[in-house]
């Protein structure tokens, strides 16, 4: 193994350009798939039987196809109309992580107590009323932690996306091994790129802890 290596030419440049191709993607797709997401967790558990019904087919039918699948399909049937690998990639995570963060809303506002529900709407407070003010409030505090799980899950998952040779961080550290005066620093590039993606995703986990301890307080 040749550490070396990594000091090497324009290695780093090209890793950070990855990196930067991986974060724009997953910013993107996860606010996409948490406004989605939050909107089709909200549908299924309301009590409007063909909205939620067709919530739950959409969940139900894109959190049981591999992601992989959905980006190749993505990329087969959108690369004409965006032109854009970035894009297709984006809209293929936020398609499948969308219903996964649904499943988790779901869960979120199932776990607030039936009386507390019962009681605002005793007080005169209408569906929608007790849905923003007494059952969201509650179950966001809940959601953070599979969230931010999700989230970190979304980060790694944009590796796959070098299966169409979108330029992200995996991506390009193939491009960088693949190099044959690089043939003995494989491991330590792969290395490197293990590490950049625990420092990324375990930042997000110490965000989220801070956050959840904040709402606790």
């Amino acid at each position: 193994m040749d550490f070396s290596k990594l000091l090497e030419g324009n290695t780093w440049e090209i890793l950070l350009k990855g990196l930067w191709v991986t974060l724009e993607v997953a910013v993107v797709a996860i606010i996409l798939s948490f406004i989605i997401g939050i909107m089709l967790g909200i549908l299924r558990y309301s009590k409007l039987p063909v909205l939620s019904q067709l919530a739950t087919l959409y969940i139900e039918i894109v959190r049981n196809i591999p992601l992989l699948v959905i980006i190749f399909f993505a990329f087969n049937t959108l690369l004409d109309k965006f032109d854009s690998l970035v894009m297709i990639v984006i809209f293929g995570m936020t398609v499948f992580t969308s219903a996964l963060i649904a499943e988790i809303v779901r869960s979120g506002l199932n776990s607030v107590p039936i009386g507390q529900i019962e009681a605002a709407r005793a007080q005169g407070m209408s569906y929608v009323q007790t849905l923003i003010h007494i059952i969201l409030p509650q179950a966001l505090k809940r959601m953070i932690p599979p969230l931010v799980g999700q989230f970190v899950t979304l980060i790694k998952d944009t590796s796959l996306a070098a299966a169409i040779t979108l330029p992200e961080l995996l991506h390009e550290a193939k491009l960088i091994y693949s190099n044959p005066s690089y043939v003995n620093a494989t491991i330590p590039i792969l290395l490197t790129v293990a590490v950049i993606y625990f420092i990324v995703n375990y930042s997000l986990s110490l965000l989220s802890r801070r956050l959840e301890n904040k709402l606790a307080g």
